[in-house]
């Protein structure tokens, strides 16, 4: 972790959960209330479907509802896309942009991702933009390359009103319960702080970097041991209350 950033856990459900699934938020939210004194920041992006409900079962706690995707425009003609004023006025206050299956599945260029950043910034919500090499891509040693690539297009100049957050997956460790050794991954977040301050200056120091790539109760400890790690997105583990506070206990 880096010293000084407090540490945030975020849960990305992906296309996942019905209502039923409320009942694993309920207790995520019952364990970051202010009694308790959690010691990080609690995230879980669910589907739009459910976005309303959530934030409104948080709204009373510290536990924060985020979405998994925006358009960079505020309305239009934009038939299936939601916006980041819709989502601020379900109540949210994150928003995912470019995870690599929205890169992959959809296509999304560096520019897309970059617009879609921009607006939820600009709302003032957070934005956890992502990035990850390919396996070939890391075979071929291109990993940085293509690290270096993706932060300078798709990484807003400004923060304007909202957080930048960089979550760093490398999309062969993602679902397939595959994880880069530590040496890769404080390879890869020394790199990105080093590509952020060079960037922003002081203020590159205080961006937070998540780990995302089948992070679990049993690895959470190491990752988050790591310099300049400073929490973790979780895909399938954070679909289930025990899983996800068990890789918050990483930060107890």
């Amino acid at each position: 972790m880096t010293p000084g950033i407090r540490p945030l856990v975020a849960g990305n459900w992906k296309m996942n959960g019905l209502k039923s699934a409320l009942g694993e938020l309920e207790i995520m939210r019952d364990a970051s209330k202010p009694g308790n004194k959690p010691n990080h920041d609690m995230l879980v992006c669910v589907p739009f479907t459910l976005l309303a409900q959530a934030a409104e079962m948080a709204s009373r706690s510290s536990f924060n509802i985020g979405a998994q995707d925006c358009h960079k425009n505020i309305s239009g003609a934009h038939t299936g896309d939601i916006s980041v004023e819709m989502i601020a006025d379900c109540g949210a206050e994150a928003v995912i942009v470019g995870h690599s299956e929205r890169r992959t599945d959809h296509g999304e260029t560096n520019i897309e991702v970059l617009g879609k950043a921009n607006a939820a910034l600009d709302w003032g919500h957070m934005a956890i933009i992502c990035i990850g090499e390919s396996e070939s891509q890391r075979k071929s040693g291109e990993t940085l390359n293509v690290l270096k690539a993706q932060m300078d297009g798709s990484i807003p100049d400004s923060p304007a009103n909202g957080e930048i957050v960089v979550a760093y997956e490398p999309i062969w460790a993602i679902g397939t319960g595959l994880t880069p050794t530590v040496q890769d991954i404080s390879e890869a977040h020394n790199f990105m702080r080093n590509e952020l301050v060079d960037r922003f200056g002081e203020a590159g120091k205080s961006i937070r970097l998540l780990y995302g790539g089948s992070v679990k109760p049993a690895n959470a400890k190491e990752l988050m041991g790591i310099d300049n790690v400073d929490g973790a997105l979780v895909g399938g583990a954070s679909l289930k209350a025990v899983d996800f506070l068990g890789i918050c206990e990483a930060y107890q």
